[in-house]
């Protein structure tokens, strides 16, 4: 099992808007893909980090469904819709993936 992690920067003073939409996109794109969205997690900056740190975080089972993630959300029409709307929030180049190995 592996852990896809996604890292965005909100501008200051727009963290709330940045994971209402965050949210908005689980349900109306990610519900579209092969990702169970409502096991998504999430996480804001605190302490030893950013505070314009927000992650969200789901589970796959290897870089297989992740690619097939990638594919069906470059199909969703409203994808690019919500990327102009949330842009409007976040640092303009702060937003990256993490792949981490879950060890049991």
């Amino acid at each position: 099992m592996m852990i896809a992690r996604w890292h965005i920067h909100a501008k200051f003073g727009h963290k709330s808007e940045v994971i209402e939409l965050m949210k908005e996109w689980d349900r109306e794109v990610g519900a579209q893909t092969n990702i169970d969205s409502s096991k998504m997690r999430y996480y804001s900056g605190n302490v030893g980090v950013r505070e314009a740190e927000i992650q969200t975080e789901f589970e796959i089972e290897g870089l297989g469904d992740l690619d097939d993630f990638f594919q069906k959300i470059s199909k969703v029409e409203i994808h690019a819709d919500w990327g102009k709307k949330m842009s409007e929030y976040v640092v303009s180049g702060s937003s990256y993936w993490e792949v981490l190995h879950v060890i049991e």
